[in-house]
């Protein structure tokens, strides 16, 4: 599909990073509470659409789908399920996993009035780690879940707009130019809807080495599939991501509506 509407370009905005050295706790439905001490850093977003094709969870961490929603309502449960069961389907796709699994669907705008827990991420993070990836499987797969965890496995977002992007769009930081030393552990109380008890990632700190990169004007048949986590430890992964403000952005762009879903893709 193509738009003769589309603009690409890259364009230099601020990534608000976490201080090296700091863990933050984050709260995610009282934004208020958390302890996230953050520095901002003027850094170039790339324009992705022209590397598309050259793209691999191998060489980047992630890669953009011209991948058409099954869905046109996240809001009816019936819907939302279909649309996990088919994220699932992606992901086993592009990886050739024996069984995956998804969790933590959520909708995320930036309008006015938003509660925390959807409102967009303004701070480059990896949503979760391998303790996460762990205590889900246990929720949710409770008599496998031994077994499964003694095999390798990944943690993939799955990210796309409901409507075509106008503000806070959505960055991602080329996971192979992501140190370790880079991450710092991070805390989430509350997250994904108010659960009972915390989720485990972590947050990045600058380092001028990283490499920046979005899709302009994003439109809701295009997906990003980018990994978090994979057992393998010399695999590339950790993905960071944020919102951030794109400089071109008019004072009456529509807020940003987007849909993202966690999967946990196992391999025999």
């Amino acid at each position: 599909m193509t738009d003769t509407d589309t603009i690409a370009c890259d364009v230099e905005a601020t990534i608000r990073y976490v201080v090296r050295g700091e863990k933050a706790t984050f709260y995610a439905g009282d934004r208020d509470k958390s302890y996230w001490p953050g520095e901002d850093h003027k850094v170039v977003v790339h324009d992705m659409r022209p590397e598309v094709g050259e793209l691999s969870f191998d060489r980047n961490g992630f890669v953009l789908l011209d991948e058409p929603s099954p869905v046109s309502d996240y809001d009816d449960p019936e819907q939302l399920e279909a649309y996990c069961r088919y994220c699932e389907g992606v992901v086993q796709r592009l990886t050739g996993a024996s069984k995956v699994i998804s969790f933590g669907a959520i909708r995320r705008t930036n309008a006015t009035g938003t509660h925390g827990h959807n409102q967009p991420a303004n701070g480059a993070h990896v949503d979760y780690g391998e303790r996460t990836t762990a205590d889900y499987t246990r929720l949710l797969l409770p008599d496998e879940a031994e077994e499964l965890l003694t095999k390798r496995r990944m943690l993939f977002n799955l990210w796309r707009p409901i409507e075509m992007v106008e503000s806070a769009p959505f960055a991602l930081c080329d996971a192979n130019t992501v140190s370790r030393d880079d991450l710092f552990p991070s805390e989430v109380v509350g997250g994904l809807g108010g659960l009972d008890f915390s989720l485990w990632g972590f947050n990045l700190a600058y380092q001028p080495d990283h490499r920046w990169m979005w899709v302009p004007h994003m439109q809701p048949w295009e997906m990003f599939v980018f990994k978090l986590f994979d057992t393998d430890d010399d695999a590339v992964q950790f993905t960071a991501h944020t919102a951030f403000e794109d400089p071109n952005t008019p004072p009456d762009a529509a807020p940003r509506q987007s849909i993202e879903l966690r999967t946990i893709a196992f391999f025999d």
